[in-house]
């Protein structure tokens, strides 16, 4: 059920009070900070509480962006404002619809910009996430639920990599994929030495 719009401008009222920057900079100088150079492409994700999720787990580890595919929805949703905790503030945003040739495009634009295009895939050329040293400079792709990422999306990308799995089902919920492979990305960072922890 949708709520009217004065509760949703209390509950935006009430994350706002509760998403003051934990660094002591302006809110214009905040989002102009450096990022990681890693581009989340969510543009086949469809369910509003993974792209908040996927919103909230970039804004946390400072990715570059988040790739939606209906860049509305992240203001006017209920559901994405309050899942996100405010993190669509902070996050720079791009909308890259899934629809025609729209990814295709942005993805080789990606490429030009010297980025490696990575997708979460289970494919038989994937190479395991544990022994993979991700691209400083990616863009991360991730697919439906349920039926992955297309192959003419897969024809583009450089590799696939497949997060190892034990138990018997035998897929992530997308949000926690993602946030996976970007805590994998930010691991491998802190660890080259090319990211400083703020801990």
């Amino acid at each position: 059920m949708m709520k009217n719009t004065q509760e949703f401008d209390t509950e935006r009222q009430k994350a706002d009070r509760l998403s003051v920057p934990r660094f002591n900079l302006s809110a214009r100088r905040y989002r102009q900070r450096p990022r990681q150079p890693l581009i989340m492409c969510a543009s086949l994700v469809d369910k509003v509480p993974n792209l908040a999720g996927l919103a909230r787990t970039c804004e946390i580890f400072n990715a570059q962006k988040l790739v939606v595919p209906n860049l509305r929805m992240t203001q006017q949703d209920v559901t994405f404002v309050n899942v996100s905790a405010t993190a669509h503030k902070w996050m720079p945003l791009e909308e890259v619809r899934p629809q025609g040739d729209d990814l295709r495009r942005a993805l080789v634009r990606w490429k030009r910009e010297d980025y490696t295009i990575v997708a979460v895939e289970q494919t038989a050329s994937s190479v395991s996430l544990a022994s993979y040293t991700l691209p400083r400079k990616m863009v991360l792709v991730l697919g439906r639920e349920k039926e992955g990422i297309p192959v003419e999306v897969l024809q583009l990308v450089d590799v696939c990599v497949e997060i190892p799995q034990f138990g018997l089902v035998r897929s992530l919920n997308v949000h926690v994929s993602g946030a996976l492979v970007l805590w994998e990305y930010t691991q491998q960072q802190l660890m080259s030495g090319a990211l400083e922890s703020t801990l």
